[in-house]
């Protein structure tokens, strides 16, 4: 990707290809399992200084990119009130999403976190006319609803060990955070930034914000770390907040942003057989219901009719 791409005049492909799905489904399943890894590295590091040494690490790397590829982070273009926008907004959702693991189960939190996608479908279209909901979504809306109620039932009445509702509330609130950074996104001037400049407004204000925080609530800065923490910080940083991000923006310039968007249904799944198998987390009925109620309320809030003309589309 060039800095002085034009976003609207790139070619994208309506359908996906096996090398979309393939980067697809390598990022849902590292989604997935990256719940699982921040939650069994929390008894070694405290979650918000654990997240602050990822996004620091991946200001870095993603910094290091940009000067390979010679892509512009500095120069003015009118988007530094949004950027800072949204990067206030990611660095709350990570915040959110790693506190929260203290108080619930990975596979729970996942769910809750991917009702993103329905505060999108709710909030956009305030700022974006055309993104008006159809019955479909309406629909979809409601599944999401009726998910948040199961798995917060479960939450209340059947908290068991490790789960809590204030998890279950700080996850759904790193959901909503994460839906809030989506709207920046698409109704300001950072989506004519490149993938790597709107990546380092998120990245790069995390990594400002979150040590101060961490310091705040009176953590302990633990750089004793066994081979498992490094192991699992490397790849929180360098797979999850590096690589799987650009990848991510990639596919969404280059392919069909609906059909893509699809595809993140599959992340509670990962996340659920994660926690199950590698932490030994329990899987309730109501568990298992409010997994399948999301992916179906995302599939719906994202679909679109088919286009009548095949192929390739000019957007």
């Amino acid at each position: 990707m060039t800095p002085d791409r034009d976003v609207s005049a790139v070619w994208h492909k309506t359908e996906l290809d096996v090398r979309a799905a393939s980067i697809l489904l390598a990022c849902c399943l590292f989604w997935g399992i990256q719940q699982v890894l921040i939650k069994a590295t929390l008894p070694e590091l405290p979650p918000i200084f654990q997240s602050a040494v990822r996004f620091s690490g991946a200001t870095l790397l993603l910094w290091l990119w940009c000067r390979w590829r010679g892509v512009r982070l500095f120069q003015r273009d009118g988007s530094l009130w949004a950027g800072l926008l949204v990067g206030l907004l990611f660095a709350g959702e990570f915040a959110a999403m790693y506190l929260g693991l203290q108080r619930t189960t990975a596979s729970r939190l996942t769910i809750f976190l991917y009702t993103s996608p329905f505060w999108v479908a709710l909030v956009l279209p305030l700022f974006v006319p055309t993104e008006r909901f159809r019955p479909l979504q309406w629909v979809g809306l409601v599944c999401a609803f009726a998910a948040v109620t199961f798995a917060f039932r479960d939450g209340l009445f059947n908290p068991g060990e490790g789960v809590s509702w204030q998890g279950d509330l700080l996850g759904l609130g790193a959901g909503m955070l994460w839906g809030l950074t989506t709207v920046a996104i698409r109704s300001t001037s950072i989506a004519r930034l490149t993938a790597e400049k709107a990546l380092f407004y998120q990245v790069g204000l995390s990594a400002a914000v979150l040590p101060l925080l961490s310091l705040g609530l009176g953590e302990t800065w633990n750089w004793n770390w066994s081979w498992f923490a490094v192991v699992s910080v490397f790849l929180q940083t360098a797979v999850g907040a590096f690589a799987t991000y650009l990848a991510w923006m990639w596919l969404l310039v280059h392919y069909s942003a609906t059909k893509v968007a699809v595809f993140v249904f599959l992340t509670p799944v990962f996340a659920l057989a994660g926690g199950m198998f590698f932490l030994h987390e329990p899987v309730t009925p109501g568990l298992l219901l409010a997994l399948a109620l999301v992916a179906v309320g995302i599939m719906l809030v994202n679909y679109r009719p088919p286009r009548l003309t095949p192929g390739r589309t000019r957007v």
